[in-house]
C-alpha cells in the first residue's frame, strides 16, 4: 500500500483542497498553453525527432494538452468523490511530465549556452527549475491524497484499522 509523502498542502491546506488545486491549475495552463500554441508564431520542435514539421509537433502538443485536461478533470472527481482508481491517471502523468519538463528544461538551457545565448540560458534554467520544483510538489501533494485514499479504501474493505508501528 502506498506511504502518503506530505501530510498538508502549503502547510496550512488538506492534501485533498491541494489535489483539486492542483488540477485546477493543470487545467487553466493546458487551456493557456493551447491559446498560446495557436495565436503565436513560435517554432517548436521535439528534441529527439527534430524532423518533424513545426505544425505536426502543434498537433501533437495540443493533442497531449487536452489528454491533460481530460486526466486532471477524472483526479479532481476523484479527490471529491475520494474514488483514489480516479486519480492513478493524474499520478502516472504527473510524475512524466515532471521528468520530462526538467530533461526539456536543462536540454534548452544547453543549446542556449551553447548558441551563445548566456543570459537567456541562465534564466531558461532558473525559471524552468523553478517550475519543476512546484510541478514536483504538486505531483505530491496530489500523491499523498491518492495514498490516504487508498489505505481508507483498503480500511473500509476490511473494516481493520491500519497498522502503525
Amino acid at each position: 500500500m502506498p506511504k502518503p509523502l506530505l501530510n498538508s498542502c502549503c502547510l496550512c491546506q488538506s492534501t485533498r483542497n491541494g489535489s483539486v488545486i492542483s488540477g485546477i491549475l493543470a487545467i487553466v495552463l493546458s487551456i493557456i498553453t493551447i491559446v498560446v500554441i495557436f495565436t503565436t508564431r513560435v517554432h517548436f520542435k521535439t528534441i529527439i525527432f527534430d524532423f518533424i514539421p513545426n505544425d505536426i509537433v502543434k498537433i501533437i502538443l495540443v493533442i497531449n494538452l487536452c489528454m491533460t485536461i481530460l486526466i486532471s478533470l477524472l483526479m479532481i472527481i476523484g479527490a471529491l468523490k475520494r474514488n483514489h482508481y480516479l486519480m492513478v491517471p493524474w499520478v502516472v502523468l504527473g510524475i512524466m511530465i515532471a521528468i520530462g519538463l526538467l530533461i526539456s528544461v536543462i536540454y534548452t538551457g544547453i543549446v542556449f549556452f551553447i548558441d551563445g545565448y548566456v543570459l537567456t540560458g541562465v534564466l531558461w534554467l532558473i525559471f524552468g527549475l523553478i517550475v519543476c520544483a512546484i510541478m514536483t510538489y504538486c505531483w505530491c501533494v496530489v500523491y499523498s491524497e491518492y495514498a490516504n485514499l487508498s489505505e481508507e479504501n483498503e480500511r473500509g474493505r476490511y473494516n481493520k484499522q491500519p497498522y502503525r508501528r
